[in-house]
């Protein structure tokens, strides 16, 4: 991982909001939320919430008696995520998962939808998600599997990388689906003092509208805008044209199944 990987700013967070929730994330994030349910009351708290796909869903099933903070280090995808949220009674607050701004113990759970992979210090973050909970408390997180079980994101990867041989941008092979060893994130989980840790591989189908639609979120709605920008600032478009003309190809130009796989992972304190 790089430092811009975990940058989303400007227009990345609307669309990340508009075209990559329903596509990517918001199926996982029922899963998720799903799986802690039956929790009546207590805390839940989430870290790196994005722009609030879990956050929303969590409202939709658990209780008012459940308390529900949701966290971001990242400002402007915290602050859409509390817009889109206005009205539900969440709290949101701009926060470092490695160094969480919370006391010892005061978590029932701690919720994580697709952000481990984004920490410099993976087992830095464990600690504090360990640090935070209550004893039996639950940490629930979920990682991509590896970018050759995401063939969407895949497609993209490669067309973008054709476009600039000699220094390919390598976003999503290197973080969002570069933590995709179940052995590695056993062995940091128990380190920073897990327990009774089950990881569970995990297939999704969304529908994707069109080809256009998920270059669009892929190319402008992630880092991997930024990493285009870098190496030349008059090819976004190109790029995204590149992505969209790929997974055409393979899919056709009207809607399509998008097949997913990722882990979840439960461990407990």
């Amino acid at each position: 991982m790089v430092a811009a990987d975990a940058i989303f700013a400007g227009s990345i967070p609307a669309i990340y909001e508009q075209y990559l929730v329903p596509l990517l994330f918001q199926p996982y994030a029922d899963d998720l939320v799903r799986r802690v349910a039956t929790l009546r009351d207590g805390v839940v708290l989430e870290i790196a919430a994005g722009t609030g796909a879990v956050t929303r869903a969590l409202r939709t099933v658990l209780p008012a008696a459940v308390q529900i903070i949701a966290t971001d280090l990242n400002e402007a995808m915290l602050r859409l995520g509390e817009a889109r949220a206005s009205g539900l009674g969440l709290s949101f607050q701009r926060a470092d998962a490695q160094q969480l701004p919370f006391a010892d113990e005061t978590a029932d759970v701690v919720i994580c939808q697709f952000g481990v992979m984004f920490l410099p210090d993976k087992r830095a973050g464990y600690r504090e998600a360990q640090r935070v909970l209550r004893p039996g408390g639950r940490y629930l997180f979920n990682v991509w599997d590896r970018l050759e079980q995401n063939e969407v994101s895949e497609i993209v990867t490669r067309a973008v990388a054709e476009l600039f041989p000699s220094d390919p941008p390598l976003f999503f092979e290197r973080t969002p689906f570069g933590y995709f060893d179940v052995a590695t994130i056993r062995r940091e989980l128990s380190d920073a003092g897990f327990e009774n840790i089950e990881i569970e591989t995990v297939q999704k189908l969304s529908r994707a509208q069109s080809a256009e639609l998920v270059a669009i979120g892929l190319c402008q709605g992630t880092p991997l805008r930024g990493e285009i920008e870098a190496r030349d600032p008059t090819r976004l478009a190109e790029a995204t044209a590149a992505a969209a003309a790929a997974l055409s190809a393979r899919f056709g130009d009207a809607g399509f199944d998008n097949r997913m796989q990722a882990h979840v992972v439960t461990a407990h304190r």
